[in-house]
């Protein structure tokens, strides 16, 4: 699998200067400036949740360090109305459509805080690798007989891209023409196979051509560069020009920080001199060398962005761990219809917390 950076869109380097002839997208100070932000805060709420996660307050958790560009800047390029399907990395997605508590929520074992995305049209989150790929292209589908003009992005890892899903949804795309955009979080590791054992061709791009539609290959940790891949592929969503299908598969080259989740342990399969290579390549540090650079980002005004971020962030947690607490919530959405076995263990649940109380069963089990 190649790693040549001439293959990849880029408008920033690794300082945060523009390339040599790279066409700058068009956006306002304050647009920009919210990048940045919603960037840095999505750092933040992966360091906070992993440090929470450490303490015993929250569940397993999925870093998204060292995905903001991808993340952040892609939900950018989107219109409100548009839809995002994540897998469970894509937290700067949350961050852009108004991160809140309830999705912390989630993350500590509360079901409607993944019930809430749907409000900001995120649909819930999904575990099951490639699952919400057909998912993704089903909703577009509906929408597109619809007449709407909505773009449905659907993220998901390089190592997704070895499940039937990804191969079914990606034809199932190109054969009805629907307005989705694939968008292919390369973040060099599934779990511990690298992307060289993922695939034998030569980009995860590439495998687009076989659906009949176009593949781009971005560099995932310039901002500016993803914004402006997945601002043309959502135009060509919803208005393709003669002889074009809509959809789009991007692929993101980017590199995953920290473990794949709190329960994985990276020293065992990689080697830390490369994630100190990749770290050069640092999409925060690279986007506000850009801002300082174009005079709309000082110290003074970067201090205050995270004074900020660090306040909110802390708001947010609190919040979260004062919600109401209803554990037996957990067997609601399991089935339309309880079996009789999970039935009798809910009774049982019940009587448990009945005699306890809420608080004392859930500090004690």
């Amino acid at each position: 699998m190649t790693t040549d950076d001439t293959e990849l869109v880029r408008i920033l380097d690794e300082d945060g200067a523009v390339v040599e002839g790279a066409d700058v997208p068009d956006l306002d100070d304050e647009t920009l400036l919210g990048i940045y932000r919603d960037m840095r805060l999505t750092r933040e709420f992966d360091r906070k949740a992993i440090s929470i996660q450490r303490q015993g307050r929250l569940g397993t958790f999925a870093s998204a360090a060292g995905h903001e560009g991808a993340q952040v800047g892609s939900t950018y390029a989107l219109a409100d109305d548009d839809w995002i399907l994540y897998q469970y990395r894509e937290h700067g997605a949350v961050v852009v459509r108004d991160l809140d508590s309830s999705y912390l929520e989630y993350w500590m074992g509360h079901e409607r805080g993944n019930a809430a995305l749907a409000d900001d049209n995120v649909f819930p989150l999904n575990i099951t690798i490639a699952d919400h790929i057909p998912h993704g292209v089903g909703m577009a589908w509906a929408s597109k007989l619809k007449g709407e003009e909505k773009a449905f992005v659907v993220h998901f890892g390089d190592g997704a891209t070895s499940e039937g899903d990804f191969h079914e949804g990606l034809n199932f795309a190109g054969v009805f023409d629907t307005p989705t955009v694939f968008f292919c979080n390369n973040n060099q590791w599934a779990i511990s196979v690298p992307a060289e054992r993922q695939t034998a061709s030569a980009t995860f791009a590439q495998k687009a051509e076989a659906y009949g539609f176009e593949g781009v290959r971005v560099d995932g940790m310039d901002p500016l560069a993803v914004y402006a891949v997945t601002r043309d592929a959502v135009e060509k969503a919803k208005s393709p020009e003669e002889d074009e299908l809509r959809p789009t598969l991007i692929e993101a080259v980017m590199y995953r920080y920290g473990a794949h989740t709190t329960a994985d342990d990276p020293t065992v399969y990689r080697d830390e001199a490369e994630v100190e290579r990749w770290k050069q390549r640092d999409p925060i540090r690279r986007f506000e060398a850009y801002l300082e650079g174009t005079g709309r980002l000082d110290a003074e005004r970067a201090a205050a962005i995270e004074a900020e971020i660090e306040e909110r962030v802390a708001a947010i947690v609190e919040a979260a761990e004062d919600a109401e607490r209803n554990p037996a919530e957990m067997f609601d959405d399991a089935y339309a219809e309880l079996p009789d076995e999970l039935r009798t263990q809910r009774e049982a649940f019940l009587s448990l917390l009945d005699e306890y109380g809420d608080e004392a069963f859930l500090r004690d089990h």
